[in-house]
């Protein structure tokens, strides 16, 4: 007998959880709408992390009886499938989109831009959602409709897995479309991030005006 050890049911349960990470649901969802807020949105952002380019947000509100299969936190599926997904979001569900630029960001931070972009996000929607999901741990201020922030939200909420996806490609189009505007950074490659591609081209060329000069090694201190 081991007492100071689990049984093997739960070492086998636990092996399986970590081989088989959760995917998100539509519990949160459903609960909402039983609570009669008819119109869920997941909200999520992509981009707060690189030296350049803009933070992209998107609001999302899944048709019930017509969800994508194989939604999932963008970062966990490849560009392929997110792309696919992408195009099957558009088509079956309501979505909303925003940005803020690289020099919005430096005027504020990034935490109030990324906030403030998927406020606008919300409000560039043709409906009003009556409830909000939002991934992270913050509630935008200012927001049209009630709301709960989901931390790993996009793991854990479809509405917010479809809002990453929409977030994600939007934002990875748009850094692609950059390189003809501002060639030798390889944008469409590491996407504004900080790689060392992308910080040897800084040294070699200087910042652009997509280069977010609040962020180190940018930031003048």
């Amino acid at each position: 007998m081991r007492p100071n050890n689990p049984p093997d049911s739960l070492l086998f349960d636990g092996l399986l959880a970590e081989i088989h990470p959760p995917v998100p649901d539509f519990r949160f969802e459903r609960q909402l709408i039983r609570d009669g807020f008819d119109l869920v949105a997941g909200l999520d952002e992509a981009g707060r992390g690189p030296l350049a380019g803009p933070v992209v947000a998107a609001c999302v509100v899944l048709d019930p009886d017509n969800i994508p299969e194989g939604l999932n936190d963008s970062k966990a599926m490849t560009a392929q499938a997110r792309e696919r997904l992408y195009d099957q979001i558009l088509a079956q569900a309501h979505v909303g989109i925003a940005s803020a630029s690289a020099a919005e960001i430096d005027r504020s931070n990034i935490l109030i831009a990324s906030l403030g972009c998927m406020r606008r996000a919300l409000m560039s929607m043709g409906l009003m959602p009556r409830y909000a999901l939002v991934d992270g741990r913050d509630v935008p201020p200012g927001l049209a409709c009630a709301a709960r922030a989901l931390v790993k939200g996009d793991a854990r909420s479809l509405s917010i897995a479809a809002a990453s996806i929409v977030a994600k490609v939007t934002r990875d189009r748009m850094m692609t479309r950059s390189c003809a505007h501002h060639p030798g950074y390889g944008f469409s490659r590491h996407m504004g991030y900080g790689t060392l591609e992308h910080r040897e081209a800084i040294i070699r060329l200087g910042p652009c005006p997509l280069h977010r000069m609040s962020f180190r090694p940018l930031r003048a201190d």
